[in-house]
């Protein structure tokens, strides 16, 4: 016999039931390490920082650890404690990046087995925790206290950034996504990769802050056997409506539609052709970033795609919409935790239907003219002549896009590009037998502003001499105009690099 349903459940006490100490361990399972950095620089920014320094940390030829340091507000001791209990929350501002009193731990943990919090409030000394994550050897949720010496020492090194008065320092040791063992010019490779990776994305994310100066990011290596800090590389903002001209003279437009007393604003653009300018290239390829651009509190959430508006097409590659949600209108949007991601409600895809602008054009009247200026853009662009592609002396990341962008000779050995001491001041030469371009070292040390070099060094001149040059490669043999041409250049430029030594 079936017993009469209840409407309520008795209870009898209440016991704890603590979570699981392997819970740090799963998460932020789902951030990269550009994603991981963006979520702290949301955090520094929420604390009203203006300066972010991201240092990394050679020892013994390998990255060992990594630091983010801030010139924000800071944090006593009680909200110290709360921002590194797992799932604690605050009260957040309405201009507050941060939501969910996760982000510090999950973007850590997904990264590194230790992280170290260290934060000095106004007119306070610094405070310090740490969390350590070891497997099933972390048995309990205790955070360890940091010697206060410690923290103070920390504060005292130089940073670039004053930290006198306050600021935040997040350390990450046991950095999980660091190479363990490698040569060294493999390491160098990978900070390279690493760096120019996290520019980008936190010059996207964060190019409202930046373009307006209401931020600077910037990057650094610390080589600790040689107590050298390297000069800074700053982020510099990505955006990706940085077009010099629309692709359409009535563009950009805005289409409008309300719901329960809010106006929801959807900024239409039309980009003039695929174009090699790094703001409508970003990261893949250029379909990959049609679509809908969210942003919340001036921070980009979610670059590309269409969220049931439209499938992505290869003709609406120019098209790209600002949304921004900061009243999130209805309840519409959410966020996912690592904040790379929006999340609509069924009825923004209606919404977006009905939006209109002042002068009655639909998302589908944007999508044909897109699709039409894609066309005419597509009918103009003239193939490139192929070259001969690069070898040794330039960075992967280079080589790569000189492969996407310039057909490659096929059947030809790469050219070289090589430091060798030649018996006079001209600057370089051009090697046709050994397929190299040898660049004089008498410059090299000056060049490199007294620091030493590798084998990838001085990116931008080994770039700018392999495009004027790499015709020269080419033939059986040099006819006048090469030669001509490698004399006016050999001229102009030996001239230039001796100016420039003097």
């Amino acid at each position: 016999m079936v017993s009469e349903w209840a409407s309520d459940v008795p209870t009898e006490g209440v016991i704890e039931l603590p979570p699981d100490p392997r819970a740090l361990d799963a998460i932020g399972r789902n951030h990269s390490l550009e994603t991981a950095l963006a979520d702290l620089v949301d955090n520094s920014v929420d604390a009203g920082a203006t300066q972010v320094v991201i240092r990394i940390v050679i020892a013994d030829g390998l990255p060992r650890g990594l630091y983010i340091a801030d010139n924000g507000s800071g944090m006593t001791p009680e909200e110290i404690d709360a921002a590194m209990t797992v799932g604690g929350r605050r009260e957040y501002d309405s201009s507050d990046l941060g939501h969910f009193g996760l982000g510090l731990k999950a973007a850590s943990f997904s990264q590194a087995r230790s992280l170290t919090v260290l934060s000095r409030a106004v007119g306070q000394t610094p405070v310090g925790r740490r969390w350590r994550v070891s497997g099933n050897a972390q048995r309990d949720f205790g955070c360890d206290v940091v010697a206060p010496s410690f923290a103070a020492a920390e504060f005292d090194r130089d940073w670039r950034v004053s930290l006198q008065d306050s600021g935040t320092i997040i350390r990450w040791d046991d950095v999980v996504t660091f190479p363990a063992g490698a040569e060294s010019y493999r390491v160098e490779a990978f900070i390279d990769r690493m760096i120019t990776g996290a520019c980008q994305h936190l010059g996207l994310v964060f190019h409202r802050f930046l373009e307006r100066d209401r931020l600077s990011v910037d990057f650094e290596v610390y080589d600790v056997d040689e107590a050298h800090v390297g000069p800074p590389i700053p982020v510099t903002p990505l955006n990706p409506f940085g077009y010099s001209r629309p692709g359409h003279p009535d563009f950009p437009k805005t289409l409008s539609a309300g719901t329960g007393g809010a106006e929801l604003a959807f900024k239409c653009h039309i980009w003039a052709g695929k174009s090699n300018n790094p703001s409508f290239r970003l990261r893949g390829t250029p379909v990959d970033h049609q679509g809908l651009y969210f942003y919340r509190r001036d921070r980009l959430l979610q670059f590309g795609g269409w969220e049931g508006i439209h499938a992505s097409h290869p003709k609406l590659q120019l098209a790209r919409v600002e949304v921004n949600i900061d009243g999130d209108v209805a309840g519409m949007f959410h966020m996912n935790a690592e904040k790379s991601r929006v999340l609509v409600s069924l009825e923004f895809a209606r919404l977006a239907a009905a939006a209109r602008s002042s002068d009655g054009m639909s998302f589908n009247d944007y999508f044909d003219l897109a699709e039409q200026v894609y066309r005419s853009a597509n009918s103009r662009t003239m193939k490139r002549r192929s070259m001969i592609p690069p070898g040794s002396g330039l960075p992967p990341s280079v080589k790569d896009v000189i492969r996407k962008e310039i057909p490659p000779i096929l059947g030809h050995e790469p050219i070289e590009i090589r430091w060798e001491t030649f018996p006079d001041d001209s600057f370089f030469r051009v090697d046709r037998e050994h397929n190299t371009l040898w660049l004089n070292k008498r410059y090299r040390k000056m060049l490199l502003g007294d620091k030493h070099g590798g084998l990838n060094d001085l990116p931008l001149i080994k770039a700018l001499l392999y495009l004027l040059v790499a015709d020269s490669f080419e033939g059986e043999y040099h006819g006048a105009r090469d030669k001509d041409n490698i004399e006016l250049w050999q001229s102009v430029l030996t001239s230039a690099v001796q100016a420039e030594r003097r």
